[in-house]
């Protein structure tokens, strides 16, 4: 567990059986009993084993082990020798004894019965975590078990979640008797003194026929009004006995160490302004900014690197207060971020817009509830796009999730200024050489009978309208350095169910994208290389170029991808995958010129 403190980290591999947050809560449990229980202390050299060469030097010895380099001072400076001697500097090699591990182990008895039910049984399981991980760092075998149980069928080695869930189900109405330690004592083969052999209960166990020579830990629970603790006496065979107070956990994580540690809390999400998870973005309206979307409400404006070793300056974020949600955002090279948000039947923009008297703040207001403007539950804000008349007004745009183009006028003596609708069927928006450009699908003409798309110029004037010889109408702006359309520079708009038209200024040229493959943006890569489209394989993580030329291969994603935008500004386009990863491409270099991703949450 990457998360745990360093001080809990000895016992990673005991406490990844539970969830983190129960972790977190019997962690101090296990790191004060371990200080108490102390070590298993290894063998040393007089209990004998077999020799198995050395292991390291040691200032002590005889001299037949002393080293052949501490010989010379009795040739060169006897009288040294005598001095290194008397004040113990010589170096001796140390003797290393292969130790007869198999017949070292730990042995656990826990008392079930009346006196531990409850909050003691804590203790036990944090005490069965220390002596785990006690007896594997000296290399002893573990085994555990429950006095009030049958030696035959419930005995434990190691520690795993089947034998935790077995042992809490364990409890016992029947107090621990010389019979239950009698019975384990012989089925387990302990000698009358086991070496490493504890058990775990009130301080009654003491009290009992044949508990003589094994080390106790005695677990009380005080009886005063309000206490919360535990009071836990490690009393081992020989040595000092220590105490060791508990404070227990809220009432809520006890009930879940007592019944069911290991079942994960389920936890409603609550999104607090802490929370930057990324869950949607786009570019702005002129291709050279990526707006970030974030779940807390925020929205950031960040500059897209301009090569993969270009550092990134800090977004310009705006966080919208509770109780409003962001509809639409939009970024101008002078005047910088602006969301729309909605609040209740009104519209407030969070940034200024330019009036000729200077940026001023503003609201708007729907004519009507059917000239609206809508994001439905899990759909992605719209984009703002701006334009300033010659006299300093500047005019919004934006296109909502049905496709509706609104228009946010520019703010006049009233500081409420309402929306105005001003097309049904908008497939793609986007500033284009400084202007505002749309296209529309096509809609059923008086007759029953399709018209074609349109492409739209926006302005202080009404809309200027082309034609455009396509009859699906769904559409992108894409970035090309020349030889683009006059009006909408690269524009790619669907034809039929295979076939987009890309528009030129030398006209206009079909591309034949296959069944399933699907379109996100368009782009002219370097010479000699024809413009095209960019689309999705559907295995949602290749993406496809499509032109005139052979098709190509160009990007594979980590994971799934969820979301897909590609600049007409610039030769990028980007991706966010199903696990929150962002990646900017440059279809230049060939090259990530940006990965973001989410940060490890618990």
């Amino acid at each position: 567990m990457t998360s745990l403190p360093p001080v809990l980290r000895p016992w990673a591999a005991q406490l990844s059986l539970f969830p983190e947050d129960l972790a977190l809560q019997l962690g101090p449990f296990v790191a004060r009993l371990s200080v108490a229980l102390g070590g298993l202390r290894p063998r040393g050299e007089a209990e004998g084993g077999e020799p198995q060469g050395y292991d390291g030097l040691s200032r002590r010895g005889p001299f037949e082990r002393l080293l052949v380099s501490e010989w010379l001072w009795a040739l060169e400076a006897p009288d040294e020798l005598v001095r290194r001697a008397a004040f113990g500097e010589l170096s001796f090699l140390k003797p290393a004894f292969r130790q007869p591990r198999g017949a070292r182990r730990t042995v656990v008895l826990l008392d079930a019965g009346p006196d531990q039910l409850g909050l003691p049984r804590i203790a036990h399981l944090a005490l069965l975590v220390v002596l785990s991980r006690r007896a594997e760092a000296a290399g002893a075998a573990f085994t555990w078990a429950v006095l009030q149980s049958s030696p035959r069928s419930d005995t434990h080695t190691g520690l795993d979640v089947p034998s935790i869930l077995k042992w809490l189900e364990a409890r016992s109405l029947e107090p621990a008797s010389a019979q239950h330690l009698a019975a384990w004592r012989e089925a387990l083969g302990l000698q009358p003194s086991p070496e490493d052999a504890w058990l775990v209960g009130a301080p009654r166990l003491s009290r009992l026929a044949g508990a003589e020579g094994l080390s106790r830990v005695e677990v009380t629970e005080p009886m005063e009004p309000g206490a919360h603790r535990l009071t836990v006496d490690v009393r081992p065979v020989a040595r000092v006995a220590r105490s060791v107070v508990l404070e227990l956990p809220p009432p809520d994580d006890c009930v879940r160490l007592l019944r069911n540690p290991f079942e994960r809390r389920a936890v409603t999400p609550v999104w607090t302004h802490k929370d930057r998870r990324l869950v949607g973005f786009g570019f702005s309206g002129d291709g050279r900014r990526i707006l970030l979307h974030h779940a807390d409400g925020s929205v950031a404006a960040m500059a897209v690197p301009h090569s993969p070793r270009a550092t990134v300056p800090k977004p310009r974020r705006i966080q919208v207060p509770g109780g409003q949600r962001v509809l639409a955002a939009g970024w101008r090279y002078s005047g910088g971020l602006l969301v729309l948000a909605r609040q209740g039947n009104d519209y407030v923009m969070h940034g200024q817009v330019r009036t000729p008297e200077g940026f001023r703040k503003v609201r708007y207001h729907a004519l009507s509830e059917a000239d609206r403007p809508e994001l439905p539950p899990g759909a992605q804000p719209s984009l703002l796009v701006s334009w300033v008349a010659p006299r300093g007004e500047e005019f919004l745009w934006l296109k909502d999730a049905q496709g509706r183009l609104f228009l946010l006028p520019p703010l006049r003596q009233e500081t409420v200024q309402p929306l105005t609708p001003v097309e049904v069927k908008v497939s793609a928006l986007a500033e284009v050489r400084s202007r505002p450009v749309y296209v529309t699908r096509p809609q059923a003409g008086g007759t029953g009978r399709s018209i074609i798309a349109r492409l739209g110029v926006l302005g202080e004037a009404e809309p200027q309208l082309t034609p455009l010889n396509a009859r699906s109408g769904e559409a992108y702006f894409g970035y090309s350095p020349s030889g683009a359309h006059p009006d909408a520079g690269l524009l790619a708009v669907r034809h039929s169910e295979h076939v987009w038209k890309l528009f030129l200024d030398t006209g206009m040229t079909p591309i034949t994208v296959p069944e399933q493959f699907r379109v996100v943006g368009a782009v002219q890569p370097p010479a000699p290389s024809l413009p095209g489209v960019v689309a999705l394989d559907p295995d949602l993580r290749t993406f496809h170029f499509f032109s005139q030329h052979e098709p190509r291969t160009l990007v594979a994603a980590t994971d799934d991808v969820v979301q897909v935008a590609a600049s007409h500004g610039q030769p990028v386009f980007g991706w966010l995958t199903k696990a929150g990863e962002l990646v900017l491409w440059d279809l230049m270099e060939q090259a990530v010129l940006y990965r973001a991703v989410p940060e490890a949450t618990p």
